[in-house]
């Protein structure tokens, strides 16, 4: 059983998506960062100071000044702005994701070899040759 799972963990596919995992974590991370540090305050310049990830509706009868203050003390909060948030990081992890497949996909396709300069004989000279040679028997 050991053996086995030896066996099963030195294939080349099992460690190649421990390494992606590892790697779209910390990739994970730095896109969060991007968003929140970078991409937010200038969306939020542009939308008059809007703070997306505060924005929310506490779903309850009191007021609470923050949105920390209300899920501290218990209240149901409906945090869409966090949802937008996660939207935008997923979009752009799935571009960043789609741009290196396809870097990858480019990398990995063989070349095309260019093609001679005398191509030979097309197949209608071919076919003509063949019935010249079947017309002289």
């Amino acid at each position: 059983m050991i053996k086995e799972f030896k066996d099963f963990i030195a294939k080349g596919n099992v460690m190649d998506m421990a390494v992606g995992i590892i790697i779209g974590a910390a990739f994970t991370a730095i896109v969060g960062s991007l968003v929140a540090d970078l991409i937010n305050p200038i969306i939020s310049l542009f939308l008059g100071g809007v703070d997306f990830s505060g924005l929310h509706v506490v779903l309850s009868m009191k007021d609470y000044p923050t949105m920390a203050a209300a899920e501290e003390a218990g209240a149901a909060v409906f945090a869409y702005g966090r949802f937008i948030m996660a939207v935008i990081n997923f979009l752009i992890v799935a571009w960043v994701v789609f741009i290196l497949v396809k870097a990858v996909n480019k990398a990995k396709k063989p070349k095309e070899e260019a093609p001679s300069e005398d191509p030979g004989p097309s197949e209608l000279d071919v076919l003509l040759e063949i019935r010249d040679a079947l017309a002289k028997k």
